[in-house]
């Protein structure tokens, strides 16, 4: 191995024979095929990202991985117990004490909100993190704009302080960062606004074999959702939310344009159960929605993806003909640091998952390649991993067109132009709840556009209460 430059190396890491010899001894050292081409700062970069990766962690992943059998979960299963939509008056008053237990925490500046943006937008044809994507009908306002608004919205509404915590990768921090400060933090003050960083872990082909996209770089991947619970220990998160006085987080992912942010009703069940973790759910819309569910799994909440249902739990029914399993998992989730500190304590690690994946690679001519099939290992960890460790939990369903739609492919469902319709067709069912005339077409979806800031109305009530029955819709319409 040609050492040219070897000086420039020795100085920035003394220590990169040892590096180098990890590699070979993990029987990596294809990595080094191009060594001898590298320039000095393109060495240092890949001794770089050598000495961040736990070859020992990564060996015994792919071999978990070669050794694992699908698991399905057949006994002991039970629905767990949900906080239904309130459908009467006395449900309605129990959510309307909730609420006022939830207003009250925000009022104290006891809630931070922790939004999971480490994706990039590339699928969706922008080239950033996804929290760029211009989304809103109207304004084509950010998604990071649009999370920012209500944000302040609520601040102004409860006269408080609600910090942000926003997790980006290493792929996309700096973009993220330079985003927020070129459009001046959306009017927010910045020390309200902490960004931090989560773990990468390599991809590896069917081999076991890191893959690079360079000569001088290897295939990094962020560590999944779960890599929220980790970052926010080495990091100092949880010290940062402490100094703040924060006593829980509402978590979310950034692709959901609905989000009911730090929604004042969910946190006041948390609270008034005295909660570790909450989580919100959907109705899933079919027994085949490739969606996990929570469930009751020997007395503790777990969530079982799709794949690890078996076909009789999946189509099972209850006796007035609903899905016994529907309780979808949306990724909105409240947690107590009281309970994370815990978690901490004993030194609980969330176990890896794999992703098959499409990962563009060079081969051992050095030429790029783009596979049209799944070639890539990936390793993550599933937030929803830490239910297990959970003794108070609360399940509060959801209606999806009022707050789940996410951003996860260029068209179809789940698509930006699904998105923007979510959105419209919701500012439509609050303007008629409000006595407006608002036309729709035979799939209830609104004629025409209409986009509401979240500081003029954050939801239906406040609507109400500002609108005038003599507003006309012409199709139209900026709030």
């Amino acid at each position: 191995m040609n050492t040219a430059n070897k000086d420039s190396i020795e100085e920035a890491y003394p220590d990169y024979r040892q590096h180098i010899e990890k590699v070979f001894e993990a029987g990596q050292s294809h990595i080094f095929n191009w060594w001898e081409e590298l320039s000095a700062s393109e060495k240092q970069h890949l001794l770089e990202q050598i000495s961040s990766i736990d070859f020992t962690l990564l060996q015994k992943l792919f071999h978990e991985h070669l050794n694992s059998t699908p698991d399905t979960f057949q006994k002991n299963l039970q629905p767990p117990h949900i906080i239904g939509i309130p459908k009467n008056n006395e449900e309605k008053k129990i959510a309307e004490k909730a609420r006022q237990m939830g207003e009250d925490a925000l009022c104290r500046g006891e809630i931070a909100v922790l939004t999971v943006a480490g994706g990039q937008g590339t699928r969706l044809g922008i080239d950033g993190p996804k929290g760029m994507l211009p989304i809103s009908p109207v304004n084509k306002k950010s998604i990071f704009q649009l999370h920012a608004e209500k944000i302040y919205a609520l601040q102004i509404k409860y006269n408080t302080s609600v910090p942000w915590y926003i997790m980006t990768s290493e792929t996309n921090d700096n973009d993220t960062k330079t985003f927020f400060h070129s459009n001046a933090f959306f009017g927010l003050d910045p020390q309200g606004i902490c960004f931090f960083t989560q773990r990468m872990i390599p991809a590896v082909n069917r081999n076991g074999k890191l893959l690079m996209n360079t000569r001088s770089n290897i295939v990094m991947s962020p560590n999944g959702h779960g890599g929220t619970i980790l970052a926010l220990q080495e990091k100092n998160i949880i010290t940062d939310m402490k100094k703040r006085r924060i006593k829980h987080i509402f978590y979310h992912q950034v692709d959901n344009v609905l989000i009911k942010m730090a929604d004042p009703v969910f946190i006041g069940y948390h609270l008034v159960n005295s909660a570790d973790m909450s989580s919100k759910v959907v109705k899933k819309r079919n027994p085949e929605e490739k969606v996990g569910v929570i469930v009751s799994l020997n007395g503790h909440l777990h969530v079982v993806e799709y794949t690890e249902l078996s076909q009789e739990d999946r189509y099972a029914k209850n006796n007035d003909g609903s899905l016994k399993y529907d309780a979808g998992n949306i990724a909105i989730h409240i947690f107590s640091i009281a309970f994370l500190e815990r978690l901490f304590q004993m030194e609980t690690y969330l176990p890896y998952h794999i992703a098959i994946k499409k990962v563009p690679f060079i081969d051992m001519k050095g030429k790029l390649n783009t596979p049209e099939e799944n070639n890539a290992i990936k390793f993550e960890t599933f937030i929803f991993d830490i239910l297990k460790h959970v003794k108070k939990g609360v399940i509060m369903e959801v209606a999806r067109k009022d707050e789940f739609s996410p951003i996860k492919n260029t068209e179809g469902n789940d698509s930006p132009s699904t998105a923007q319709k979510d959105m419209v067709n919701m500012f439509g069912r609050w303007l008629q709840k409000a006595g407006i005339t608002i036309p729709t077409d035979s799939d209830n979806n609104v004629i025409g556009q209409i986009e509401i800031n979240p500081c003029f109305a954050c939801d239906e009530d406040e609507l109400i209460r500002k609108v005038g029955k003599d507003l006309e819709f012409k199709g139209f319409l900026n709030l």
